[in-house]
């Protein structure tokens, strides 16, 4: 499976950026999904895009811990402003989109496919 960037990802409109200042030219290996933070911890992997609807500030640190590219809130979901400023220090793009985790993954999966 080819990567596809986060930079390539907010070049898309249903994709923006809730955190401006942060590095965007980071590779996406993978996508995972879901809401629950320690089995995310257990299950996800390095350089994944995490599409979750927590937006809290502990996000961060399970994005951090484990490397991952970014973090993407679907269905308009937003980031509480500890969130944004802590995804701000710790380099972690924190995007926002309206679509559905099932459409996010599956534009991710056609993008990193082709």
């Amino acid at each position: 499976m080819k990567t596809y960037s986060v930079d390539a990802l907010l070049a898309h409109e249903k994709f923006q950026l809730a955190n401006p200042g942060v590095e965007t030219n980071k590779e996406i290996g993978s996508v995972y999904i879901g809401d629950l933070l320690s089995w995310v911890m257990s299950h996800s992997e390095q350089n994944c895009a995490w599409i979750t609807v927590q937006t809290h500030i502990n996000i961060v640190a399970v994005a951090v811990l484990l490397e991952m590219s970014c973090i993407i809130l679907p269905e308009g979901c937003t980031p509480d402003e500890d969130t944004q400023k802590k995804a701000l220090e710790e380099n972690i793009p924190l995007l926002v989109s309206p679509w559905t985790a099932y459409n996010i993954a599956c534009f991710l999966k056609e993008k990193m496919e082709s």
